[in-house]
């Protein structure tokens, strides 16, 4: 075990850190919630990572997320997110794909080969896609709602679709889902009423051009949702169970 993860084996144990070694999680979508995940997974010493998002860094991305500065501006988010991985481990293996993620992609990719997925992703259509291939594939997944418009980071939990409220993108979600036959998916979510845009600010980025509607965003609470997200595929990875401790 490389010692930047010892800190982490204290709490859950040599074996564990030898489940999360041999693992391999795909994420997608590399934004303000999928690029914190893809952090934290990392830095506990997630074996092979699987980043899936065609994007490049703005100016924009820079308030929110974690691979975006300056010197990342206009570089592909998976190529950066790379780069920052094996900066904390190197013997990562990782896999990035610059790929927009929708049903005429998914064919790209075979969800048997992973032991965890995370949709960070924000299209409705998408979301569904990597949602049922990984229900077919039997692998575990977790899901982002909305973050976007949102000011409190301690209104997020974890729980399953069917349970959710309040999120415009929840309830979508929880329709297309039931009509799909989808039983259960575990989700991070926010109660919290989203605000309306406040007025005056001019979007003149390139990521702004042909969108109808651009959420505003923060540096906390889209964090929040990728960290807490992180943590639910560390601890089904291990089995961790706190009332064993």
């Amino acid at each position: 075990m490389l010692e930047q993860f010892t800190r982490t084996a204290l709490i859950f144990g040599n074996e564990a850190m030898e489940k999360l070694g041999g693992a391999r999680v795909a994420v997608f979508g590399i934004g303000g919630v999928g690029g914190h995940t893809v952090e934290a997974l990392a830095r506990s010493g997630i074996g092979a990572l699987d980043l899936i998002d065609n994007d490049t860094v703005s100016l924009s991305n820079i308030n929110r997320q974690i691979i975006a500065s300056l010197s990342s501006v206009g570089k592909y988010k998976v190529d950066v997110a790379k780069e920052r991985i094996h900066d904390i481990n190197p013997d990562c293996d990782v896999k990035i794909y610059r790929t927009f993620f929708m049903p005429e992609t998914s064919g790209d990719f075979d969800f048997s080969e992973y032991d965890y997925v995370v949709d960070a992703i924000d299209t409705v259509t998408g979301k569904l896609e990597i949602i049922m291939k990984a229900k077919e594939a039997g692998v575990p997944v977790i899901s982002s709602m909305g973050a976007g418009n949102k000011v409190d980071p301690t209104a997020f939990e974890v729980t399953d679709i069917y349970k959710t409220s309040v999120c415009p993108l929840a309830k979508v979600m929880r329709y297309q889902l039931k009509r799909r036959g989808v039983k259960k998916l575990k989700v991070v979510y926010s109660k919290e009423e989203p605000l309306s845009p406040a007025e005056g600010v001019i979007l003149n980025d390139e990521a702004s051009v042909g969108r109808r509607a651009i959420p505003g965003s923060n540096a906390f609470v889209p964090s929040v949702a990728g960290l807490i997200i992180a943590g639910e595929v560390i601890k089904d990875i291990v089995g961790f169970d706190r009332k064993s401790r």
